[in-house]
């Protein structure tokens, strides 16, 4: 699409849309801090069930996308971002008002499900006005940004505690909420012309699921993805009870976990230089075998050390293991997207949507498995990787390139 004098320039647009994709991940990370009061303030059954605050945000997620990307295609990309923030914003305010888990918990759905809405759209509103190498050079730079968000979302969450009230967090969410939608309201044009629309059907998200799980190479890596996604989620999960009460760094566990975020984001620029020399399946399995290799060591450190290895262990483990989950994740939705050029859309949508549907549970159950040791979470990591490296072999013997 042609710009318009009304179309932000080049650098504003990034900044623009960096804003809009971080909203998610800020959404995750801001929370961890502040689970331990969240979970005594509403009064949780067992201190394991504030996780469940990450969950349904993830399981809200992958609801939304399979809807918002059809629905992206039909009405076109502004109104189906904007009517996301919109429904973002209502879970963030049944959130604050919740006296009860109950409560909580529907606005987190209905959080992740708005979040759903411009994280879906952005990428397809990017593709509309751009192809191929120069696609991929604004992606990069979005995702350079982005990268900084779980490293640093973690730190405003504590700095709001130690001023404010937890409630506070989400009117912070809020607050950037509407920041984007006003900006992205004001400055950026439609890009999916009317003519250019496809009316919304059903059958043709169905389709699109068909496809996707029918088709070896695509279910597989996007099993594989999930998977990985699990055990990235699993410890977000127990991330703050493993910082604060196992290891007892207090105020300090937003700048360990801002350590370990960087090593994923120096993983995604290693990947960038390495894929084109390389390529993407020797990369995604040489990944995986280091990762396996990791997180067995440091589940033999936690059987040896009663679930309590050295605290500089578990840092160096998880920091090596979450580069490799780095260049993992550069690599295996490529290839799970490679045979589904024709329904590029719609695929999209449906594997970032079963990769939520299988994380967000799988997570779950390891993060509430937590028993004040490591060791629930080092077993996790295994049996993920495990998981992983089978389904990864299975789907590697497609004859799709």
């Amino acid at each position: 699409m042609s710009k318009t004098k009304s179309s932000p320039s080049y650098v504003e647009f990034l900044a623009l849309m960096a804003t809009i994709i971080s909203i998610t991940a800020l959404s995750i990370d801001i929370m961890l801090p502040a689970l331990p009061e969240i979970g005594g303030d509403l009064q949780v059954g067992h201190p394991n069930d504030a996780q469940l605050v990450i969950t349904f945000l993830l399981l809200g997620m992958g609801i939304g996308q399979m809807l918002f990307g059809p629905l992206s295609d039909c009405f076109g990309r502004k109104p189906i971002i904007t009517a996301g923030f919109a429904i973002f914003i209502l879970g963030c305010v049944l959130s604050i008002l919740a006296p009860e888990l109950k409560m909580m918990l529907a606005g987190r759905l209905i959080q992740g499900f708005g979040a759903a809405g411009p994280r879906t759209a952005i990428v397809a509103l990017i593709r509309d006005q751009h192809g191929g190498r120069a696609m991929a050079r604004i992606m990069s730079a979005i995702m350079a940004v982005f990268i900084l968000v779980p490293a640093l979302a973690p730190a405003l969450g504590q700095v709001i505690l130690l001023t404010a009230n937890w409630r506070v967090i989400f009117w912070a969410l809020i607050a950037q909420a509407l920041i984007a939608v006003i900006w992205f309201c004001i400055r950026q044009p439609e890009t999916l012309l009317k003519q250019n629309r496809i009316a919304f059907s059903l059958k043709r998200i169905l389709g699109g699921v068909v496809e996707v799980c029918t088709n070896r190479q695509a279910f597989g890596f996007t099993l594989a993805a999930g998977f990985m996604s699990g055990a990235l989620m699993a410890y977000l999960h127990s991330a703050q009870q493993i910082f604060q009460e196992v290891y007892h760094t207090g105020n300090l566990f937003p700048l360990y976990t801002a350590f370990i975020s960087l090593f994923m984001g120096a993983a995604s620029l290693v990947n960038s230089r390495l894929v084109m020399r390389l390529g993407m399946r020797s990369l995604a399995f040489k990944a995986l075998y280091l990762f396996l290799s990791l997180v067995a060591f440091y589940l033999a450190a936690n059987l040896f050390y009663d679930g309590r290895p050295p605290f500089w262990l578990m840092l160096v483990c998880l920091s090596l293991s979450f580069f490799c989950l780095g260049i993992m994740f550069g690599n295996l939705n490529a290839i799970a997207m490679s045979p589904l050029k024709h329904i590029a859309g719609i695929g999209a949508a449906v594997i970032g949507s079963l990769i939520s549907l299988v994380s967000s549970p799988l997570a779950m159950v390891v993060g509430r498995c937590y028993d004040g040791t490591t060791l629930p979470m080092a077993w996790g990591f295994v049996v993920l990787g495990v998981f992983t490296a089978l389904v990864m072999r299975w789907a590697n013997r497609s004859k799709t390139p």
